[in-house]
């Protein structure tokens, strides 16, 4: 019992060494790995064959202490040690279990929406220039401001939300949520809107237009093969939200036809952000019990978890956070080891207070803008932790 004790106390000190000496965090498959090995020790029935097993460990561990980057036969030489083990089938249960109550089981199969390419991209600047014509043109005012025109379609169309869980959308332009609308204030937007779905749809601004714009009454359903422009000055400024505002509502909600629209100062007073990142928060009731069973940001659960959000030491991230969850009260987000300035709803350009962590309703959001003091991995989630454990949480890496 003795020898256990000294083991498990020098195992502890084996994991701060490795984790001191890597300039990036262990990842997750690795540190499960580590727990499943030193678990052998509570199991072992010899202070021999304990002694065993950890110098196994030891030496396996001698390939997790590559300052540059993880060298593969650290990764290589636990997985080695786990298959070659008596317990071999105790490892697979619990990094089984470890894994699902993760969330994450296979890789996502489908290419044609791309979370960290939806981070950055508004009015189509993720297309070509001949293919963002299609859906995107500005043409100068004589006052001087932009008159933005978007080609905006709803659709019927089944989108992955999990790795090989798929859901039965209603999207704008083929995606969950739609592409993000951004002008500055006192631009005109025009919506050229078609809907090529199977239902009546909207799109209803959060912001300044005429009633006949709202998207919000019977008269203004656009129904499957009609076709409706809006158009109205982008005001106030601040980030704001689009959805279909059909009935009934929540289902056209839950369903994923809604967007991110921000509009920006015409006399910007803030510091210019280095990196700025749309950030949805969202889920999905995939039984249709008026529950939801996925949560996520920007649609597919633990994705940037398995993708980390990479920025630099020191540079300001602006996060423009919406939160569309329907069927709960309640949503959040939480980041760790640093804290960062609010906007809410980001129509003041003086930050409402300092922080760590935002709770919001349906259809409330902010600006956020955060740096990293240091480099590494640091986590991001809802702090209520049945939707972190079911997909809603991720990681930004830090680096030099």
């Amino acid at each position: 019992m003795g020898n256990i004790k000294l083991i498990t106390a020098i195992s502890l000190i084996l994991i701060d060494k490795i984790k001191n000496n890597l300039k990036k965090p262990v990842p997750l498959l690795i540190i499960l790995l580590l727990i499943a090995g030193f678990a052998t020790l509570k199991y072992a029935t010899k202070d021999v064959k304990a002694e065993t097993e950890f110098d196994k460990m030891k030496e396996a561990a001698k390939y997790c202490t590559n300052p540059a980057d993880t060298d593969p036969k650290c990764l290589e030489s636990f997985v080695e040690l786990r298959e070659n083990s008596p317990y071999a089938s105790h490892y697979k249960s619990v990094q089984q279990t470890a894994q699902e109550k993760f969330g994450v089981v296979g890789n996502y199969t489908l290419e044609d929406f791309d979370p960290m390419e939806y981070l950055t991209a508004w009015n189509f600047n993720n297309l070509p220039p001949e293919e963002r014509s299609k859906y995107y043109k500005e043409t100068k005012r004589a006052d001087g401001s932009l008159l933005r025109e978007y080609w905006i379609y709803a659709e019927d169309k089944e989108i992955e939300i999990a790795p090989g869980v798929f859901f039965p959308a209603w999207t704008y332009n083929g995606q969950v949520p739609a592409p993000t609308i951004r002008a500055t204030e006192g631009d005109l937007i025009r919506i050229h809107f078609t809907n090529k779905g199977t239902k009546p749809h909207t799109m209803h601004f959060h912001g300044f237009h005429p009633a006949e714009m709202d998207g919000a009454m019977t008269q203004e359903f656009v129904y499957p093969g009609k076709s409706f422009t809006y158009e109205f000055e982008a005001d106030p400024y601040g980030v704001h939200l689009f959805h279909c505002h059909s009935v009934p509502l929540k289902q056209h909600i839950s369903k994923g036809l809604y967007g991110a629209y921000i509009v920006d100062p015409k006399n910007d007073t803030r510091q210019k952000a280095d990196k700025e990142l749309v950030m949805v928060m969202n889920a999905f009731d995939t039984n249709l019990d008026g529950g939801n069973e996925v949560y996520a940001v920007n649609t597919k659960a633990f994705y940037y978890a398995l993708n980390p959000i990479k920025v630099k030491k020191g540079e300001l991230i602006r996060i423009y956070l919406i939160n569309i969850v329907e069927f709960d009260p309640i949503n959040s987000f939480h980041l760790h080891a640093t804290f960062f300035d609010e906007y809410r709803t980001g129509t003041k350009q003086e930050p409402n207070t300092y922080t760590d962590i935002v709770s919001m309703v349906q259809g409330e959001r902010s600006i956020l803008d955060v740096r990293f003091k240091w480099p590494g991995m640091y986590m991001f989630h809802a702090h209520v932790s049945e939707f972190a454990e079911l997909g809603w949480m991720g990681f930004f890496e830090v680096t030099e």
